[in-house]
């Protein structure tokens, strides 16, 4: 009996988790776009605030003197506890493939759910 109910739900779940690894960068994108408008305000600025944290640090590992600074986006996925768990990236200049080595695995502020979406937008003016 544990055995089928095992297999049952080894079944109906199986669909849920390919939908959610079949995901592309935009679909992504949309995600973190939804997930992010939801959030209270307040939840906005601590999320920003762990962004910046984590953007500060992989710019300052990443960026050289002559960094190709076209701009490029990274989306990330994040678990319960926010830590960042996929990404996804557009944009293929070394300093995005860089960046987005380095948020891969940070940890972010926890989200009110998971998986929660959320996007680095980064442009560079002179």
């Amino acid at each position: 009996m544990i055995k089928n109910l095992l297999l049952a739900f080894a079944l109906c779940c199986a669909p849920a988790a390919h939908a959610q690894a079949a995901l592309d960068y935009t679909q992504a994108k949309q995600r973190a776009d939804a997930d992010e408008a939801a959030l209270a305000p307040e939840q906005a600025a601590s999320l920003r605030d762990a962004q910046a944290i984590a953007l500060d640090a992989g710019i300052s590992a990443c960026a050289t003197p002559t960094a190709d600074t076209s701009p490029f986006v990274v989306v990330a996925e994040l678990d319960a506890t926010g830590k960042v768990v996929r990404t996804w990236r557009e944009g293929a200049t070394p300093l995005a493939i860089c960046v987005q080595k380095q948020i891969a695995g940070k940890t972010l502020s926890a989200p009110g759910r998971a998986p929660f979406f959320t996007s680095f937008e980064l442009s560079f003016t002179p």
